[in-house]
């Protein structure tokens, strides 16, 4: 079965004598093939692709998610403002609350995008455990919610938080931790299904218990993700597929909402009024919208009509406020999303990396499929949201985490990387303060005139002390010299601690000296060490060390 391979080394196809990638800052620049950079002298410089270039991944990630969460906060606003309205007198207290939510999620998507892989693999076995804890939770009551027969959300305060979502990026980095630590072992039927399908199929129950049947999907394409990037074999995939389809029939039939759904999913209008109402009208949003749309703000369905305006059919209202243009859009940027997920995954050198991004890109996609399939009529109404763009915390914040972890994976591509380390630095460089060569010369001569007159001054202390018949610079009691004919020396206070052994001063006419540290057990000829020199206040000074 094929794979998911690692690229080569440099990403992409380079020109001749260059490597992919972005040299400099200025224009027409060329990356060299030893990682350097190089300004191009002319026309013959020729500019890289735009997709063959080593951060292609990162910016397409970034971008298509940007756009996405920057229109998802647009039409919350849109579509929940008479909600909003009729329920807390404000049109703007789902929007604030999401915005809250996404003030929440950017800075984990920044901390996540500056991770390295073996903090998202350490993180992986916490957040399983976590998931399974709530998920528990959920179905204690007194502790778990029930909104509409189904106990999916947990309360903390004035919010509510709901497990099932977090167990989605927990499975796709467990599961991608343990396939990678038994790697060796995957040729092997029971290495390789076992302990990933009974501890998802254990998530797959909780889940079921509450009952969530679209998030169960969602987990199940996770862990189907996860089979395929491995290597599974095709039989296995025919055999999980087969069973799963089993499974799923013999659930529907057995819960009559569910079998009220599937029915009404095949003719929508035959039961406008009861079982197909929410399809229905979200049709007539997306009939209403046209081509152009109605405007920002304009739609109708949101007016009471529609059910879950602002969660579940936030693409209805897309495509009836910005009609089929709006809508294509979604797509679109939804394409860019799987496509720069799956480049990762491909490219990545790690094989945490590789199935990490593969995972996490068919939960983005397969629920964004799931969601849209709902409101167009391809499957039934599930009920899950749509990544990046419904309102909900719980939701958007893994989702967010999620990003950032592509965006941490895509900056470990062996191209991307290089490209990184020479823009940190080229930061690391302008934040080293510049000095002028002449002042560093200055500085230099400065230095070394110093230490010379550091060397001469003991010797001329010496012949000075014998020509006064003195111990030079160790003598005890008090010496008289200079052409005054006065002076006297002083014994300096040395402070416990402070590492200064006194000073020599010199005023004008005369001269004080005082004993080396230590004197008393020493020769009394013993030279001072040379010392630095310094001017303090127009006269000569002169520091000795020990």
């Amino acid at each position: 079965m094929t794979t998911l391979h690692p690229p080569d080394v440099h990403g992409a196809q380079a020109a001749p004598g260059t490597a992919p990638g972005r040299g400099g800052r200025g224009a027409g620049e060329a990356v060299t093939a030893s990682g350097g950079s190089s300004a191009g002298d002319g026309p013959a410089a020729e500019r890289i692709p735009l997709l063959a270039r080593p951060l292609a991944s990162y910016y397409l990630v970034l971008s298509s998610a940007g756009l996405l969460l920057a229109l998802g906060l647009v039409m919350v606003l849109s579509a929940s403002s008479v909600n909003s309205f009729r329920v807390s007198g404000s049109s703007y207290s789902v929007f604030l609350k999401q915005l809250m939510w996404v003030s929440l999620g950017l800075p984990l998507l920044v901390i996540a995008c500056r991770l390295p892989v073996r903090a998202f693999r350490t993180l992986s076995y916490p957040l399983l455990l976590a998931s399974l804890v709530g998920l528990v939770l959920v179905l204690v009551p007194g502790i778990g919610r029930t909104v509409l027969g189904s106990s999916r959300w947990i309360g903390v305060g004035p919010f509510t938080i709901q497990p099932s979502e977090l167990a989605k990026l927990a499975l796709a980095l467990w599961g991608a931790d343990l396939l990678v630590r038994k790697r060796r072992l995957l040729a092997e039927w029971r290495h390789l299904l076992v302990p990933i399908l009974p501890v998802a199929t254990l998530v797959y129950l909780l889940v079921m218990l509450e009952p969530d049947m679209g998030t169960t999907l969602v987990l199940v394409v996770v862990v189907l993700a996860l089979l395929w990037v491995v290597g599974s074999p095709l039989r296995l995939f025919t055999g999980l597929l087969g069973t799963l389809a089993l499974l799923g029939t013999a659930l529907a039939v057995t819960e009559p909402y569910r079998l009220a759904r599937l029915t009404s999913f095949a003719d929508p209008f035959r039961d406008a009024q009861d079982g197909g109402y929410q399809a229905v009208q979200g049709l007539y949003a997306l009939a209403s919208g046209g081509w152009w749309g109605l405007g920002l703000g304009a739609s109708r369905e949101k007016w009471q009509y529609l059910p879950n305006a602002h969660t579940d059919f936030i693409l209805a209202v897309i495509g009836e406020e910005l009609g089929l243009v709006g809508t294509v859009l979604v797509l679109v940027l939804f394409a860019v999303l799987a496509y720069g997920g799956i480049r990762v995954a491909q490219r990545s050198a790690d094989p945490f990396g590789r199935l990490a991004a593969a995972a996490v890109t068919a939960w983005l996609i397969g629920q964004a499929f799931i969601n849209i399939g709902a409101v167009v009529g391809l499957v039934p109404i599930t009920g899950i949201p749509l990544p990046l763009i419904s309102f909900g915390g719980s939701s958007l914040v893994p989702t967010m985490f999620a990003i950032g972890m592509l965006l941490a994976l895509a900056k470990t591509e062996p191209a991307a990387a290089q490209v990184v380390a020479r823009r940190a630095a080229r930061r690391s460089a302008r934040r080293m303060p510049r000095r002028p060569e002449a002042l560093l010369q200055r500085r230099r001569r400065g230095a070394g005139g110093a230490a010379a007159a550091s060397v001469r001054e003991p010797r001329r202390g010496e012949k000075r002390a014998r020509s006064a018949g003195r111990q030079p610079f160790g003598g005890q009691g008090s010496v008289r010299e200079g052409s005054a004919g006065q002076g006297s020396v002083r014994e300096a206070f040395v402070g416990q601690g402070s590492g200064r052994q006194g000073s020599v001063r010199q005023g004008s006419g005369r001269r004080a000296e005082r004993r080396v540290p230590g004197a008393e057990a020493r020769a009394t000829g013993a030279r001072v060490p040379s010392g630095a020199v310094r001017r303090v206040g127009g006269r000569r000074a002169r520091r000795a060390n020990r």
